[in-house]
This record gives C-alpha cells, sequence and structure tokens, in this order.
C-alpha cells in the first residue's frame, strides 16, 4: 500500500547550523516517511531524494527530474556498515577503496542484496552507493536510513550547487527544501564499478585514479585490461561494462549535469552526474545507468 503523498505546497528550511537545524531535519525526515521527496545538501552537489523502499517514491524522484526507469538512482547511505545489508558478493579492494574514501566523493557500484524489497528502477541486480561528507545529509540519513538520491536537476540542466537552484528547476514536486548554503564540492563523486572481473572507473570525479591505485587495481574508464590476462581484454572490458551497465549509464547521465555544474560553477567563480550523481547522489548524487549518484 503506497502513503499518503505530499500535497502542492513547499517547504524550505536552513540547516547551515547543527544547533539549530532539529526542527529542518524533522520536517525531512516527515516529508520522506509520507513518501515524499526531499533535496538536501551533499559535500558535492545538492541532491533529490526519496525512500530508497518506497517504490512509489522512486518513481516520483525520477518524474521529478524528467528521468525513466531504465536510469535508477544511485542510494546515499548513513554509515560504512549499511554496505553489506544493501549489497553482496562485495570484493575485498571495493571494500578497501568503501573504507578509504567514506564518508566522501567515492561511489561505488555493486550486486545488491536480492533479498531486499525495493525498486529503483531497471538495475539489473546492481545498486550504487555511496556515504556522503556532509553533516546535514549524514544528520538527515541517520533518520531516514538509506536513500535514493539524484542530483537536483531537471534532466538535462546543470545539478543544483544551491537549494535556490534546485527549487527553482524542480519546484513543487519536492515537499521540503533542506538549504545549507551553497555545495561545498562542485565536483562529481569518481563512480567505480565493481561488478566485473576488473574494477573500473565508469565517471571520474572527486577521487583521482591515483588516488584509487593508492588503495587498490582500479583501472581507469578506457583503459583495457593487459592483453597477456587470461581473460583476454576483449572480453574484459566487455564484462565489466555489461555487468554495472545499469549503475553506469544512470551515473553517466548525471555525470555530465553534475560536470556542467561543476565547470560551471568553477567559470563563474574564477571567470555535474549525477545520476554519473553522490553524488550523485548520487549522489544520481552527477550520476551512468543507476544514477543520479548524488555527484
Amino acid at each position: 500500500m503506497s502513503r499518503a503523498r505530499l500535497g502542492p505546497v513547499s517547504s524550505a528550511h536552513d540547516v547551515t547550523d547543527p544547533n539549530t537545524w532539529g526542527p529542518a531535519i524533522d520536517e525531512a525526515v516527515n516529508t520522506v516517511s509520507r513518501g515524499g521527496l526531499v533535496v538536501l545538501p551533499t559535500d558535492t552537489v545538492y541532491g533529490i531524494g526519496a525512500d530508497a523502499f518506497d517504490a512509489d517514491a522512486v518513481a516520483a524522484l525520477l518524474a521529478a527530474k524528467g528521468r525513466g526507469r531504465q536510469m535508477p538512482p544511485p542510494v546515499l547511505v548513513p554509515d560504512v556498515r549499511t554496505l553489506d545489508g544493501l549489497a553482496t558478493d562485495v570484493p575485498d579492494d571495493a571494500r578497501r577503496l568503501v573504507e578509504a574514501f567514506w564518508p566522501g566523493g567515492f561511489t561505488i557500484i555493486l550486486r545488491s542484496q536480492p533479498s531486499l524489497h525495493w525498486d529503483l528502477g531497471e538495475t539489473r541486480g546492481t545498486v550504487a552507493l555511496r556515504m556522503p561528507d556532509h553533516p546535514a545529509a549524514l544528520a538527515l540519513l541517520r533518520r531516514t536510513g538509506p536513500m535514493a538520491v539524484s542530483s537536483a536537476n531537471r534532466t538535462g540542466n546543470p545539478a543544483a550547487r544551491d537549494a535556490a537552484d534546485a527549487q527553482d528547476q524542480l519546484g513543487d514536486a519536492v515537499g521540503t527544501y533542506l538549504d545549507g548554503g551553497p555545495a561545498p564540492g562542485g565536483v562529481a563523486s569518481t563512480i567505480v564499478d565493481a561488478t566485473g572481473e576488473r574494477m573500473r572507473v565508469v565517471r571520474a570525479g572527486a577521487i583521482s585514479l591515483e588516488a584509487l591505485r593508492e588503495v587498490a587495481p582500479v583501472l581507469d574508464v578506457d583503459e583495457r585490461a593487459d592483453e597477456t590476462d587470461e581473460i583476454g581484454d576483449t572480453d574484459e572490458t566487455g564484462r565489466a561494462r555489461e555487468a554495472g551497465s545499469p549503475a553506469v549509464i544512470a551515473e553517466s547521465a548525471d555525470s555530465a549535469e553534475s560536470t556542467d555544474s561543476a565547470d560551471s560553477a568553477d567559470n563563474a567563480e574564477s571567470t555535474e552526474s549525477a545520476d554519473n550523481a553522490e553524488s550523485t547522489e548520487s549522489a544520481e548524487a552527477t550520476e551512468p545507468q543507476q544514477g543520479g549518484a548524488v555527484g
């Protein structure tokens, strides 16, 4: 049974001060519990989020962005310990990357737990996960649990860097806007697909390839496996991309949005994806097909 939807009136709340944001977080939690949508700040770009286990709410999130089920959103989590509750067959190297770069601008695509009762879209059994490094986002996630979160923008537009921009794009489709000031990052999360034979970057972002490789072996976006590899580089490349394709596609989409956002912001200041995502997000947060990691 679906829960009652919010009415047409949106509300905006300041969450810049942990000492005073209690009522704002309460309102956002109530919105999520009623099946509504929330815009929240993250460490990359702003995200639009919903209860990850409410199929109607996730569908509303995709509709608000003008996106279909073929581009599912990523899921933001409040704690590293949530990983094994949502994903299965997690490679040891993937765990090392999570331990090194969570919370932060790092999204990992994994096989989702088959027992979970959720419908994020056409995921083909994968899920893109990220733990954001933003106090207000974490405060909300600790109350709501995992949220499907994509970059706060209409598909094709740059990801919002502040709550006002998000509200301009999404309007009354969102029940509660949490205003944490300008997003501090502006660079989409790096997305790594860990569902293939080799881990591979599917979107470059906040965490450099060099930093990733200091922790675990990761192929670059267009890098082919060594020809001497027993799998063979053509087969290896194909397997990695096919296995994680839903997550890859959605996150790639938000990647373009969040990257555009980050570029625009950088141009504005000195002159994103997504769903890749974080932060896209992904956190999609910028978000390839499993998206909108916000940022």
